[in-house]
């Protein structure tokens, strides 16, 4: 697929296509209906290499529920859909309908599990699966057909036959309860019938019910000769056959005749003496071409019943590996098995006797809840391993819905070659009965069909190149999953998406609002790693929390086996064990930077020290990289100013420059203690932890003569914590400082107040000193009189100090006091906010809000991060403002 390069020549916004980038990033469900939402998107994704790569179309998944659930605001099927029809009519069915998601999981074979957002009706139960479609059970006989790429639902009617309980599975019928099994979707809905012909079977297990139309009526098929509760049902050849939990099968045709036993079960005498076969499940199923009838029994899978008086079969699991972040067992030979049978139904009267199939060649056969699935299967291997998805091969789930006790194992391969053993896995860590595993394969195949007979969005969208597409619901669709760099190279696509994304009706994310950047919670704690990978496309997937809102991702993939050092605006600073170099968040731009002077600093010699361990004299710590002028395309990218800021000395560097050394009038050993450092109006002023004293150089002087030293604005004993900053108008220079350490007598810690709007954890400690004062360091200087003045408010304004550049925010529609006193809303203006001093400091608490202007007995918010899991993050969390401007600056002087 080709990039999608403006007509200002950049090409940053895809540069892997558009529909790649954007569906590689979005759950499997939202992927395909994001194909499916023009012409051009789909004739793109049945042409693109990469696309398959990134999400498991095509291929056999188990479809199954998901550890977590979708918070509303998250939820890309919670919103309003309205869809025109012919003639400018509004579809009753679908106007204004309230679209709800639920987070799942698919699971391949053989690739990691990917998310999955289905719509749900509520409380909706899975009860079935064809194709694009699901059934879901509500209550009261609300059940209904829908499409798990579209939403569009199909109300099925009430069976008047029966009468519903207080358990949705079971229904009563002449003083005999009938307990649901599943809902076998037969025939699946087409926009060539208007979504209106279709087939569908409820299956009971003591009864048949049959659908062809939601306008029509079930029809129950009678069964006088039932001795034992059915176990599945399919239509072939317009003939409904039936098959009970003990073998036999039953035929009906609706027309003229049935029921027909059409034969016994075909056990084979070894089965039979053991009684292994009252252990069995027993399916139906096609043939690929359609021609026959398949009879599939499954036996020594077992479950929590009571088997007093059966011969149990234990399966005892022989080998046991992982993979793929679940584990795969083996079962030895005779413990588990599986015999599938032939029929043709062309005569039934009398039937024709079952055949035993040793071999289904190239295909494998999937067998749930789901309709039967009969696909040809490569084999293959991986790291010398045999691959789980295997040809010749019936693949099981659970064969009923609401079961008490999962099977196990609950996933099942069993093999028709007799070489072969059966292996088998689960998908979930705990047992969640609500939602039963099925199989479904993620496929666009028919997003051609999926907007008739109005052709909506298919049509919608013009040539090559075009994303006019993404408007109105489609922008809904891929919002809750698309990550904050990736929608601001959307929102660089067009005007129109620009102006869409800005509005953020959806209120996905929250731009120019400064969040917490920082690894995902799952990366604080060791024994979660293996988890928190196979949940995220890769490792450089990290949070950014609002303060008040719920937390987006936002991708990084230059962040891979590098550390952050420092941030401001678009750019960050970053080391790996080679280089520093600067990388734009959203373009991706790389512009590396040149190494420390050897004749000023000793490299470290070792090669695993990271690029940011040096020697000079005394051992030396880097604190962090202040980017204190970012690079501008006006200035072709080399007009940045930085600051590299270890803890006895500094260095500075211009862009196209080298980096040059700020000495400080200090002997050894008595070198300073530098905890911060900025540059303003052509001067770098640093602060010495030690008593607050700021040293600064004219860097306008290529010598860099030794600097003026600004006595600090208080003297005392208390240990502060001190930070720099430029005045919202960039002419004074702000110190501000905190008490260095917070606590409660006796070394009590105050509980953790979880937040639900962002999921973070809050504490109130007493409250602390916060002192903010200013001068203007250059009049001063001249005059040689360096007076600070004290700040004792900020107006609209709040500070965000920490390892990033200080962000001075406008939160004039923010308010200063919480009107209960609580802690939240804990973004308000007049405050300063301090993160992580630098890449090093493990600080505890971490992060603070002192009020300029506190109430008496105020208490100061603290953001409570993990503690042990320090070690095992090491990057420290830092202040980080999403800019949607960026965009403008790439986007065509026309409409696209």
């Amino acid at each position: 697929m080709a990039r999608s390069i403006n007509e200002s020549g950049s090409s940053w916004v895809f540069p892997d296509g558009p529909l790649e980038e954007i569906a590689s990033r979005c759950d499997v469900i939202t992927a395909a209906s994001l194909v499916g939402s023009c012409k051009f998107y789909h004739d793109s994704a049945t042409q693109s290499v990469a696309l398959p790569a990134s999400q498991p179309f095509g291929m056999p998944c188990v479809l199954h529920t998901h550890q977590t659930e979708v918070p509303p605001a998250h939820n890309p099927f919670s919103r309003v859909h309205k869809f025109k029809q012919q003639g400018a009519q509004k579809d009753k069915q679908h106007d204004a309908k309230d679209r709800k998601g639920t987070l799942c999981q698919l699971t391949p074979l053989d690739r990691i599990s990917s998310d999955a957002v289905i719509p749900d009706g509520g409380t909706g139960m899975w009860a079935g699966a064809n194709g694009d479609w699901i059934a879901l059970l509500g209550f009261p006989w609300n059940w209904e057909l829908v499409n798990v790429y579209t939403g569009r639902r199909i109300p099925l009617p009430p069976i008047s036959e029966f009468k519903s309980t207080p358990d949705k599975l079971v229904f009563e019928s002449n003083d005999q309860h009938l307990q649901l099994l599943k809902i076998a979707i037969c025939r699946v809905p087409t926009a060539a019938s208007n979504y209106t012909s279709f087939s569908v079977l409820a299956i009971f297990n003591a009864a048949i019910a049959v659908l062809h139309c939601a306008s029509s009526r079930w029809t129950v098929l009678d069964n006088q000769f039932l001795a034992y509760g059915y176990s599945d049902a399919i239509i072939h050849k317009g003939i409904v056959f039936a098959v009970t939990q003990t073998g036999e099968v039953y035929a009906w045709n609706q027309l003229s005749w049935g029921p027909l036993l059409i034969s016994t079960a075909p056990i084979p005498p070894e089965l039979d003496e053991q009684g292994r076969y009252n252990l069995g499940s027993w399916w139906l199923a096609r043939s690929p071409d359609g021609s026959r009838l398949f009879l599939v029994h499954t036996w020594g899978v077992t479950d929590g019943r009571d088997y007093t008086g059966l011969v149990r079969i234990l399966p005892a699991a022989a080998t046991s590996e992982g993979r793929h972040g679940r584990t795969i067992r083996g079962y030895g030979k005779g413990l588990l098995g599986c015999e599938v049978y032939s029929m043709d139904t062309s005569q039934l009267m009398p039937p024709r006797p079952w055949r035993r199939i040793i071999s289904l060649g190239s295909y494998s056969l999937f067998l749930g809840v789901n309709y039967p699935i009969i696909i040809p299967v490569e084999d293959g291997a991986e790291h010398d391993r045999p691959n789980m998805a295997r040809s010749n091969s019936v693949y099981t789930s659970h064969h009923a819905v609401g079961l008490a006790y999962p099977p196990s194992p609950e996933i099942c391969r069993f093999s028709l070659n007799s070489e072969d053993c059966t292996v088998g896995f689960q998908t979930n860590i705990r047992w969640t009965w609500r939602q039963v595993p099925l199989w479904l394969i993620p496929s666009f195949a028919n997003a051609r069909q999926w907007n008739l007979p109005s052709r909506h969005r298919l049509c919608r969208g013009g040539g090559d190149g075009h994303l006019e597409a993404l408007t109105g619901d489609n922008i809904d669709l891929i919002a809750a999953h698309l990550d904050v760099t990736y929608t601001v190279r959307l929102a660089a696509c067009s005007r129109e998406l620009y102006d869409m994304i800005s509005k953020d009706e959806g209120k996905m994310h929250h731009w120019d609002e400064p969040c917490l950047l920082m690894p995902p919670p799952a990366y604080w704690f060791d024994e979660h790693w293996d988890v928190a990978r196979t949940s995220r496309l890769h490792d450089t997937v990290y949070d950014l929390v609002p303060l008040d809102h719920p937390r987006r991702s936002v991708a990084l993939p230059f962040m891979h086996d590098r550390k952050w050092l420092g941030a401001n605006g678009d750019w960050i600073a970053a080391a790996d064990h080679h280089e520093w170099c600067l990388v734009n968040v959203y373009t991706e731009r790389h512009i590396p930077l040149p190494s420390l002077p050897d004749s000023k600093i000793d490299h470290s010699s070792f090669s695993y020290q990271p690029a940011y361990s040096f020697n000079w004299g005394p051992a030396i710590d880097l604190l962090k990289i202040v980017i204190c002028q970012v690079p501008t395309k006006g200035g072709r990218y080399a007009d940045y100013k930085l600051i590299a800021l270890f803890d006895k000395t500094i260095f500075y560097l211009e862009g196209g420059g080298d980096w040059r050394m700020l000495e400080a009038l200090t002997p050894a050993p008595d070198y300073p203690n530098y905890c911060d450092a900025i540059e303003l109006r052509g001067h770098v002023f640093a602060v010495d932890e030690t008593d607050g004293s700021t040293y600064f150089w004219d860097t306008a002087n290529e010598n860099l003569m030794l600097p003026f030293v600004i006595p600090p604005p208080v003297v005392d004993d208390q240990q502060y914590a001190w930070f720099l900053a430029p005045s919202a108008d960039g002419k004074r220079l702000m110190i501000i400082l905190t008490v260095n350490k917070i606590g409660i007598a006796n070394a009590e810690v105050p509980p953790d107040i979880p937040y639900a709007a962002n999921g973070l954890q809050l504490r109130q400690y007493p409250p602390v000193a916060t002192y903010v004062f200013e001068l203007d360091p250059l009049s001063t200087a001249r005059a040689g009189d360096f007076l600070w003045r004290q700040v004792n408010s900020l107006s609209d304004h709040s500070l965000f100090l920490g390892l990033n550049y200080p962000i001075i925010a406008n939160l004039k529609k923010r308010e200063s006091k919480a009107p209960d006193g609580t802690l939240v809303p804990f973004m308000r203006k007049n405050c300063v906010y301090t993160a992580y001093r630098n890449i090093r400091y493990n600080q505890y608490p971490k992060i603070l809000r002192c009020n300029l202007q506190p109430d008496e007995g105020e208490t100061v918010g603290v953001i409570s991060l993990p503690k042990d899991g320090w070690d095992s993050v090491r990057q420290a969390a830092m202040w980080f403002k999403p800019a949607l401007n960026i965009a403008r600056s790439v986007l065509p002087l026309k409409k696209q």
